[in-house]
């Protein structure tokens, strides 16, 4: 049987028999918890007590009800007060209201069917402002970086020393890190642990828009804008007003939008494709890039100036085979919260698995050892994990992962790879890195058992 939750009730009369008959009209209810006071006085000595609701009568022995009222709106905001009075004149009721009280009834008989509607309006207020506070504390609890983004390695201490910075004040966050490292769940992180967190969070992928969409999406249209523009829409911009506007791959933005986008950063405000009127927005910007954009200015892909505006702060999420034993805190993370979301009982991971993973370089980083580690709870025969449950990359085994069936050409190639699939291909940029010749990096790939 559901417990339901009881309202508690402060009655304040100076006259007995009404104060007696108010109790006894608000307990016919038995969700009402319902106590007495025959002075603002004695009503004050208790107001700790942080009653739900206060019924005041307007005339007291030692204080009027406007005075009490002041009282209870600052001592307990959260309670609401109906004023009982012989007083009708209007004047009066409308100074009250415009006070803070909730109601304001006239001295009779006859109000119970009205108070115990009042009250139960109230109720229903009080628990629905109830439910939006515990709801506003669990996403708060959600989004809490400390417990979900999880690791303790000196990399990730950093990341999080450098997200405490940025909630205070709304300079702009450059996420970077390769793809999978976590930088959307950073961006959430500081949006709903920041001041901006009352506003909403809206998250846009440059690199998913076509260039000819992209416009409209950032910024809005109105109808007939363009062909099958079929009514005026709000961009994320616009959507994200008085909130944060995580702007994902950056880098990838075309360079005819740049300028504008430069313009909406500097300007705080918004035109829409085929609209003059200008829309003020007042935005957090966080955007996010696994790309180097120092490297894209120099090669006259990004706009310098627009780079400068969007610096701010950067926070550089390290790859996973760069976080050591995160990796088993991760899994660990992940594996407990898929078996119970799915309703499985409890696994571990067993010894050989752990050293599989510690021994994995993680192309994908985080989210490829989050689907990694689903698959394995599924494909699991019993309470514990082992290593054949991880089904892994063999050529993406950690470079320094020692096998015996290895030379050290082997390993170069793997370096190799590896460079070349983090910097999109770029023999140039890797024979730079890794500080060998283009030549070099063609005759290893070459030789790697006929593939190039």
């Amino acid at each position: 049987m559901e417990n339901k939750i009881v309202t508690k009730i402060f009655v304040v009369e100076d006259d007995e028999w009404y104060r007696e008959y108010l109790s006894y009209t608000l307990s016919l209810d038995p969700e009402n918890s319902v106590r007495s006071f025959a002075s603002g006085a004695e009503f004050l000595a208790a107001v700790n007590e942080q009653p739900d609701i206060v019924t005041l009568d307007y005339s007291l022995p030692d204080m009027t009800g406007a005075m009490l009222l002041q009282e209870i709106k600052k001592r307990i905001p959260d309670a609401e007060a109906i004023i009982i009075s012989e007083q009708d004149k209007i004047d009066t009721a409308l100074q009250l209201l415009k006070a803070g009280a909730y109601d304001y009834f006239v001295k009779s008989k006859d109000i119970r069917d009205r108070l115990l509607n009042t009250v139960s309006h109230v109720r229903k207020q009080l628990q629905l402002k109830d439910r939006l506070h515990s709801l506003e504390k669990e996403l708060q609890n959600k989004h809490d970086f400390r417990k979900n983004i999880i690791g303790n390695s000196p990399s990730m201490l950093k990341v999080f020393e450098l997200i405490e910075k940025t909630l205070a004040n709304n300079l702009t966050v450059t996420i970077t890190g390769e793809t999978g490292t976590g930088k959307e769940e950073v961006a959430k992180a500081i949006h709903y642990n920041s001041t901006f967190s009352k506003g909403p969070f809206v998250a846009i992928n440059m690199a998913a828009i076509p260039k000819e969409l992209a416009e409209s999406e950032l910024f809005g249209h109105e109808k007939g804008a363009f062909t099958g523009a079929v009514a005026a829409r709000p961009g994320k911009f616009e959507e994200a007003n008085n909130g944060t506007i995580f702007l994902d791959e950056i880098g990838d933005l075309d360079p005819s939008l740049q300028v504008k986008l430069l313009r909406v950063l500097q300007e705080k405000n918004v035109t829409r494709v085929g609209s003059s009127n200008v829309v003020k927005v007042n935005n957090r910007v966080i955007v996010a890039t696994h790309k180097d954009l120092r490297e894209e200015v120099k090669a006259g892909r990004f706009r310098e100036d627009l780079y400068y505006r969007i610096f701010g702060l950067t926070i550089q999420l390290p790859p996973l085979r760069e976080r050591g034993r995160d990796v088993l805190l991760l899994a660990v993370y992940f594996m407990n919260r898929f078996c119970k979301d799915n309703a499985l009982p409890a696994k571990t991971l067993s010894d050989d698995a752990q050293q599989k993973l510690l021994s994995y370089a993680f192309p994908g980083n985080v989210r490829e050892l989050k689907s990694l580690t689903e698959l394995a709870c599924v494909l699991s025969s019993g309470n514990e994990i082992v290593a054949n449950d991880f089904h892994l990359e063999p050529n993406n085994l950690s470079p320094g992962f020692y096998n015996d069936s290895y030379s050290l050409d082997d390993y170069s190639r793997m370096i190799i790879r590896h460079y070349l699939e983090h910097n999109d291909q770029n023999v140039v940029v890797v024979a730079q890195k890794l500080n060998i010749g283009k030549s070099t990096i063609y005759r290893m790939l070459k030789d790697e058992k006929g593939i190039i």
